[in-house]
């Protein structure tokens, strides 16, 4: 067997359909089908049921999988090795991060890493927590910024910062004059949510619990709305369609003229940022120059960690 018919395997068993992943693998349907026909013969098992529409893994492939995860990875910690020798962070960085973050950190990121490490280029994706631990897992990501709280994945974590939450109001609004307002009175008003998938809309949830039950006729609760993005949010917030609950990187450097945004009153809620990777990624001169990076930004308004 080669590391070739290996990757073929994995990109099979996470595409679960041979096209997209021959499409993933820059070669042909026809060159990976026949690759993993001889791995299969090789070892005289069979590794995937194909149907129709979709390819499923057998159990004893899901095994067999999985260890050719591991084999690849640790074909990729030689050569990472082998460069750590000359550079320590030459090549690229692959990192994740989640849409409530991207859009706010990363102008600043990338110039930060821009200067200080110009030799290791972020490729960067952009995605839900889910995704992003599927892909760290997978080696298709080697690090990814998101906010606490996710699954136990026996990923390597290391805090970066806490970030407060502000309400986010029309300025119409009775409570835009407030110098602060209590998650109670939130509970009055329509809230303006992001939609399923986002760790952001849960982190809203835990401020206001009572929006969870998406009842109409819920006691103090009118009713609910949900948008694809926070900035989506806030134009929704703009035209006076309810309130929100946005993180304080992404407040806007000049102030809004149409949304006021306003601090809640103790207990402020945050959420805990942190840089995620897996416990056998051997770059770790990369990861602490990523962190060097995210630290050399302005990050205002929030509580740095460097524990």
């Amino acid at each position: 067997m080669t590391l070739t018919e290996l990757k073929y395997i994995v990109a099979v068993a996470r595409e679960r359909h041979f096209g997209r992943a021959a499409e993933a693998c820059f070669v042909s349907q026809p060159t990976l089908s026949v690759a993993i026909k001889k791995l299969e013969e090789e070892l005289d098992v069979k590794l995937f049921e194909r149907g129709a529409s979709e390819v499923s893994v057998t159990p004893l492939g899901e095994e067999i999988v999985r260890q050719a995860q591991q084999v690849i990875e640790q074909a990729q910690a030689i050569r990472e090795i082998a460069k750590r020798g000359k550079d320590p962070v030459s090549g690229p960085l692959r990192m994740g991060v989640i849409y409530t973050i991207g859009p706010y950190l990363l102008p600043d990121l990338v110039r930060s890493a821009i200067e200080l490490v110009p030799q290791m280029p972020l490729m960067i994706q952009e995605n839900f927590t889910v995704k992003l631990l599927e892909s760290l897992r997978t080696g298709e990501l080697d690090c990814a910024i998101m906010a606490e709280p996710f699954p136990d994945t026996g990923m390597a974590v290391a805090p970066l910062y806490d970030e407060p939450f502000l309400a986010a109001v029309p300025r119409s609004h009775p409570l835009a004059g407030r110098e602060s307002v209590s998650a109670e009175e939130l509970k009055t008003e329509t809230m303006l949510l992001l939609g399923t998938g986002h760790c952001f809309r849960d982190h809203v949830l835990e401020v206001c619990p009572e929006y969870a039950r998406f009842s109409s006729d819920a006691e103090g609760i009118r009713k609910s709305f949900e948008g694809s993005s926070l900035e989506t949010i806030k134009y929704m917030v703009a035209a006076g369609m309810g309130v929100t609950v946005v993180p304080q990187l992404s407040l806007p450097a000049e102030p809004d003229k149409h949304v006021a945004y306003i601090p809640i009153t103790e207990p402020v809620p945050t959420r805990r940022v942190v840089l995620v990777w897996r416990r056998t990624f051997t770059r770790y001169e990369a990861i602490a120059a990523l962190r060097n990076a995210i630290y050399a930004c302005a990050l205002p308004g929030v509580k740095r960690l460097t524990a």
